[in-house]
């Protein structure tokens, strides 16, 4: 299945698909100031549902991501996510 892309390049998943975190996490660890402008710059994901989005990958994939005033910083990928394959969302096949 084919995805639109935004002008980066990254792919506009649904809002109900997990490769639509990937992306989030991915973003996070990619940008030197990942704010939630930023975030929503390079990714197309409204910057005003990150933050839930980021729960999601806290309680579904045992991530442990900070924020500290408007960045954030992953400090662990969990047990289940590794940052090479959750990279790969980033760069969907056509």
């Amino acid at each position: 299945m084919q995805f639109n892309k935004n002008q980066f390049g990254v792919p506009q998943y649904p809002h109900d698909d997990a490769r639509r975190l990937f992306v989030l996490a991915s973003a996070i660890d990619l940008l030197a100031r990942p704010t939630p402008s930023a975030i929503d710059a390079l990714t197309g994901i409204d910057k005003t549902i990150i933050d839930s989005e980021i729960d999601k990958l806290r309680e579904q994939y045992g991530m442990v991501i900070h924020k500290f005033g408007e960045i954030y910083r992953i400090e662990s990928w969990g047990k289940i996510l590794n940052k090479e394959s959750v990279a790969k969302a980033m760069k969907a096949e056509d």
